[in-house]
């Protein structure tokens, strides 16, 4: 998608999860189809690299929060909304971990949880009334092929993506009549620093080489390559157009076919 075609001007975008990845790459279209974007994110030595890199296309601002936590998340979107309204939100702060279910202790469930869902929750919560006030809104949430099937070793990560996607659903039909479209995107396996962990924990454990690992998971995507945070980002992008108003309630798999 060539997003200068498209303008977002005069839009203010929030990005969680947005100084790598995915929503590094979010947060570079959103800017260059016109909108101001806020990074919101943990690292805020991070979040400052990818501001002064994406500066020379438009606006950025950055601002650290902890979307686990309810006072952070508050706090956070309080400081962003002193930059104007916020028109956009892309839920993408997430972690991954894996574990066999019988070794999935309480507090591994509740770190997936938490980040993956909880915190799309309660960054939701704060845009939200805005949103409906002014009846006009985005909400896209980085879900994953986790959401849409099952994988083995991954419980909890996969009951959080399941969560986005069922939150994703149920708040669509809540707010359809009110200007406000909920949808998710789906990506498969990412050339992320995520995937980067995957490959170096299946080393870890098995002995096998860099190369075996990345051909087995290449093997889940039909197309056999890894997908790109490039062509994540062109999906969210699309669905934060003002074109895009009839589309709400979707899951976009973004995974070579390996979903459908």
């Amino acid at each position: 998608m060539n997003s200068t075609a498209y303008t977002l001007s005069g839009q203010h975008a929030v990005v969680t999860g947005g100084g790598s990845g995915i929503g590094a790459a979010i947060a570079r279209l959103l800017v260059t189809a016109g909108a101001q974007v806020t990074l919101m994110g943990r690292d805020a030595a991070r979040l400052a690299y990818q501001a002064e890199a994406l500066s020379e296309l438009g606006t950025v601002h950055v601002q650290t929060v902890d979307v686990t936590s309810a006072d952070s998340v508050s706090t956070a979107f309080a400081a962003a909304c002193e930059h104007g309204f916020i028109d956009i939100l892309v839920n993408n702060a997430g972690q991954a971990e894996a574990a066999p279910f019988t070794k999935t202790d309480l507090a591994l469930w509740k770190r997936m949880l938490d980040v993956n869902l909880t915190g799309v929750f309660l960054c939701t919560q704060a845009v939200l009334p805005g949103m409906l006030e002014r009846r006009s809104g985005r909400i896209v949430n980085v879900a994953s092929t986790a959401g849409q099937v099952g994988y083995a070793y991954v419980a909890a990560y996969c009951a959080a993506k399941h969560g986005v996607i069922g939150m994703t659903r149920s708040l669509a039909l809540e707010v359809a009549t009110r200007g406000v479209t909920v949808n998710a995107v789906c990506p498969g396996y990412t050339e992320t620093g995520l995937l980067d962990q995957s490959i170096e924990k299946i080393v870890a454990q098995t002995g096998r080489s860099e190369e075996d690992a990345r051909e087995a998971l290449l093997r889940s995507n039909p197309q056999r390559r890894f997908v790109t945070p490039d062509e994540v980002a062109s999906s969210a992008l699309w669905l934060c157009l003002p074109e895009s108003r009839s589309i709400t309630g979707q899951t976009i798999s973004i995974s070579g076919g390996e979903v459908m």
